[in-house]
Order: C-alpha cells, then structure tokens, then sequence
C-alpha cells in the first residue's frame, strides 16, 4: 500500500500547497530530506482561525488547526518529492499563539503527530517541539514545520 492509498483509506485529500507569505517557498528538499516552511490552518486560502489559545481559541479547536496545518506541510512535501516517496518522519515543531498561562502546547500539537501517526504508522513516529509564542503571522493561533526523509 503506498502513502496516498492509505491518504485515500482513511479519507484524506492533500489540498493544493499555501502560497507563500513572503520572500520563501512551501518546502525545500536536499538530499534525503524536505524541509517545509511554517504551515499555517489554511483552508481554500483562508485561515481557519486567529486568536490565541486559552483565551479566543481553545485548545481542542488548536487541535484541529494543527491537524490542518500538517496537512498543508504534507502537501508541501508532496509538491517537492512526491508523497509516496517518505520513508519516515522526523521532526515536527509546533508553535502556539498562547494566551497568558497557557502551557498545553503539547496537547494542541498533538493533532499534528497524532495524524502522522494515523497516516504513517510507524513511520509516522517522529522528534517534536511544542512550543508556546506571544504571536504568529496574520494572527494564526498554529503554525507547523515538518523534516521528512524521502527516497
């Protein structure tokens, strides 16, 4: 079975790569590795939501918005090598808008890993940061990069 029949299996369309937001593109591969930019919640081009967690977004929302914003690293990976071609993940880092006092970043960017884990399998088990931030560009409450190694 190869990555985009399990994609199909479980219901999942990659949508089309986030355009940038400045001067960068969505993913760069070198050698065995892509590394993609910060993703952030982007449906059809628009965000999801703004706001920070805690406080205008909670942390089950962020959850979903992470979930999102790996789909958008996936289809960045996807438009520099080609989906079926990852071997494993190896780093997530998640950032959280945090209100003051908020510290379940790992919670929220656990929507992230937990789908690269229902994608990947064992190949999906990866390193991660989670970590909390005053802000993210446009108000985003997520943003994700992701290191995969492809064939």
């Amino acid at each position: 079975m190869t990555w985009s029949d399990r994609l199909a299996e479980l219901g999942i369309e990659l949508p089309a790569v986030a355009a940038p937001l400045a001067a960068y593109v969505p993913a760069v591969r070198t050698g065995p590795h892509v590394y993609t930019a910060g993703q952030l919640p982007f449906v059809k081009g628009e965000l999801e939501a703004t706001g920070k967690v805690g406080a205008e977004v909670s942390p089950e929302e962020a959850k979903q918005y992470a979930r999102t914003s790996i789909l958008n690293a996936l289809a960045a990976v996807d438009s520099v090598a080609g989906i079926d071609n990852v071997v494993r993940v190896v780093k997530v880092v998640g950032f959280v808008a945090s209100a003051e006092g908020f510290t379940g970043q790992p919670a929220v960017i656990n929507g992230a890993s937990e789908l690269l884990g229902e994608i990947f399998g064992e190949a999906g088990i990866h390193a991660r940061s989670a970590v909390g931030v005053a802000e993210l560009p446009i108000g985003a409450p997520v943003e994700i990069e992701l290191i995969v190694e492809v064939k």
